[in-house]
């Protein structure tokens, strides 16, 4: 494995530096009479004079900043916001078709260039952190972090930790198991998941992530809608698997989300200590009142029925998912649980376009200003789990003094028009990741 992540970093390096800056290094970049989200007041403020210099928000006044050798940008008008977030993103996973994945011709360097291009068009969008749900994604971001690549920040699970017919056991028909034949599955080959059974081996699987700098670990609690072998209601790992895993995380200072929709697989999650569920689309009251008192979040999202291009046993899988949703988001809303946001596009490239006007379809349940703060200030409260395992020390998801500068300029108010965000093409006039303008469309 190690021989896998140093020939694709070489490769990573190889790269040309793709960037969207202006062409001239200034010392600060000045952004005048903007109004700024709140995310506390979930209000507009009135006009400000917001400084950036090194990678940081420095200074948020109301008078105009004399200095020189500045870019300064009017944002008359115009909204700043903080930069989006995805706490739910499969950046392998969503650049590639199951054809794709499943194909003799696969290799590092396919991989690479689509998931490298769908990562540069993720943070124009507007998006400038995900939290990547699992997959084949370390030297992704070592390419992004070192400047080779342009794409988000990223908090990595590493490969996902599946036991035998779980969630993340992808192997096809003729593929046997490797414990009883000795050779691993196509899928662990390339980083996509490990299937790890009994205590040492899922042991061995997160300390294998967290070797690599996954900031916290994805394990598979429940059955799937995209896997093969399970049916969506089963319960995945007994309770000593999941606690070894617990316990290795929380060794390293940081936490395990699990994949889950029934009471019984949260539940039993909850008890061995994970401090987040991903999906949920089944959960009762019952389960929920237990989140809400043990401070485990709820990442979720909010699913369409069927693409064009979904299998049909995917789509029959997932009904009890889509009938499910409809309640969970205002029972969660209701009893106040930590409710975090994001998308899980898998196998479908072409539904990345629509990242952005997913966001719209919590319009049911939730104001424009809850939901600018649920993909913002939330979705970034979130990330910190992580605590020190957070590849990104500094604070995200907020415009304030001493922020991390990952910003977005909105020609117009998303307060009062959230249809602002599903147009980042023409809307999001500036976007900025930690002090450097990727996009910058004001005159």
């Amino acid at each position: 494995m190690l021989k896998f992540y140093y020939l694709l970093w070489v490769q990573v390096c190889l790269i040309p530096i793709v960037s969207f800056a202006q062409e001239h290094t200034y010392n600060s970049v000045i952004f005048e009479n903007v109004r700024i989200f709140d995310s506390k007041t979930l209000t507009l403020t009135e006009p400000r004079t917001v400084m950036v210099e090194n990678g940081l928000i420095k200074s948020i006044s109301q008078v105009a900043v004399a200095t020189d050798d500045v870019l300064r940008i009017d944002g008359v008008g115009k909204t700043l916001m903080p930069g989006l977030i995805d706490v739910h993103v499969h950046m392998a996973f969503g650049a590639l078709t199951m054809r794709e994945m499943m194909s003799p011709m696969l290799s590092e360097g396919v991989i690479m260039e689509k998931v490298g291009g769908n990562a540069e068009r993720m943070l124009m969008r507007g998006f400038t952190s995900v939290r990547d749900a699992g997959g084949p994604i370390f030297p992704l971001k070592m390419g992004i972090d070192a400047g080779k690549l342009t794409g988000p920040r990223i908090w990595p699970s590493g490969a996902t930790i599946s036991q035998t017919a779980g969630h993340g056991d992808f192997r096809t028909p003729d593929e046997k198991s490797r414990r009883f034949f000795g050779e691993p599955s196509r899928a662990e080959r390339f980083n996509a998941t490990f299937i790890a059974d009994g205590r040492d081996e899922v042991l061995t699987a997160t300390r294998e992530n967290l070797r690599f700098g996954a900031s916290q670990i994805k394990l598979m609690a429940g059955g799937g809608t995209s896997s093969a072998y399970d049916p969506v209601d089963v319960t995945q790992y007994t309770f000593d698997e999941m606690r070894a895993a617990v316990e290795a995380a929380e060794d390293w200072g940081t936490y395990v989300m699990v994949h889950a929709y029934t009471p019984r697989a949260v539940q039993r999650a909850i008890k061995a200590g994970v401090k987040c569920v991903e999906h949920g689309q089944m959960l009762d009251q019952k389960t929920l009142r237990l989140m809400k008192r043990k401070g485990v979040w709820l990442s979720t999202q909010n699913l369409v029925e069927s693409t064009p291009d979904m299998d049909p046993q995917r789509v029959e899988k997932r009904k009890p998912v889509i009938e499910g949703q409809a309640q969970l988001w205002p029972m969660a809303k209701k009893m106040k649980l930590k409710i975090a946001w994001g998308t899980d596009f898998l196998f479908e490239p072409e539904l990345n376009e629509q990242q952005n006007s997913y966001i719209l379809r919590l319009q049911q349940w939730f104001s424009n200003a809850e939901i600018l703060k649920m993909v913002t200030a939330d979705n970034a409260e979130l990330l910190q789990l992580s605590g020190l395992r957070s590849p990104y020390p500094g604070r995200l998801g907020v415009v304030e003094e001493g922020a991390l500068a990952d910003l977005i300029l909105v020609d117009g108010n998303p307060l009062a028009d959230l249809s602002l965000i599903a147009n980042p093409a023409e809307k999001f006039v500036v976007i900025m990741k930690d002090g450097k303008i990727y996009k910058n469309l004001v005159e």
